[in-house]
């Protein structure tokens, strides 16, 4: 039963051959990019409002220099967004449930933030270390607290991201196979099981769109503290 379970969050393999890249890929087919001579239609305009609004909410706060990295932002939002969603769908894979690949997310552009803060602002950016007023005896300790807790947001990034959607797909799995035993035992018990089902699917369309948006809003806010 463990290994039915955790069986769906390994790397799809066909022929030996590792089918991460085409997941990757795959979900990039679902995003319109039409020439200047088209008519938009309803989807498009829909997802031109969508991301335009992502980006005017996403950006707000930042000052000129982390307007710079309004494309990169948005992308990862939408490649995020529809890899989780994606994922829900039968038979496939979410390739966001593996922490290396959110750690590969999570990790660079953290430290870009970081190199950026040091680089344009040494001074401001080493002073999170030790804020004003600390007491002179805890200033060993602080440092060392600050300096943890510093180094631990891009763990806090990708364990997050993989938890909830990890945690989201076991349930849906649990429930299913709980509604397709009951099923043929007792039909009015595998009805509200069904329901639940249906609500908790529900719920994790929610997740997935509620993790890619916390992804890219906690990245947005170690932007605006080095810029």
């Amino acid at each position: 039963m463990t290994l039915n379970l955790f069986s769906q969050f390994e790397s799809p393999v066909y022929l030996g051959i590792p089918l991460m890249a085409l997941a990757l890929t795959f979900p990039w087919l679902f995003v319109v990019t039409p020439p200047i001579n088209w008519l938009y239609n309803r989807w498009t305009s829909l997802q031109s409002w969508l991301i335009a609004r992502f980006t005017q909410h996403i950006l707000q706060p930042l000052p000129q220099e982390g307007h710079k990295w309004a494309l990169l932002l948005t992308s990862l939002m939408v490649f995020l967004t529809a890899l989780n969603l994606l994922g829900l769908l039968p038979y496939t894979f979410t390739p966001t449930t593996q922490l290396s690949l959110n750690m590969a997310f999570a990790v660079p552009l953290w430290l870009a933030t970081v190199v950026m803060g040091l680089r344009n602002k040494p001074i401001h950016a080493l002073a999170h270390f030790l804020p004003q007023g600390t007491p002179t005896p805890l200033i060993p300790a602080l440092i060392v607290i600050e300096t943890i807790s510093l180094f631990i947001r891009p763990v806090a990034l990708g364990v997050r991201l993989t938890a909830n959607l990890t945690a989201g797909h076991l349930l849906i799995q649990l429930i299913s196979t709980a509604t397709f035993v009951l099923l043929p035992l007792m039909p009015t018990t595998a009805l509200l099981t069904m329901t639940l089902l249906f609500l908790l699917t529900l719920l994790e369309v929610a997740v997935a769109l509620i993790q890619a948006y916390v992804f890219i809003l906690l990245l947005s806010l170690y932007l605006q503290e080095n810029v």
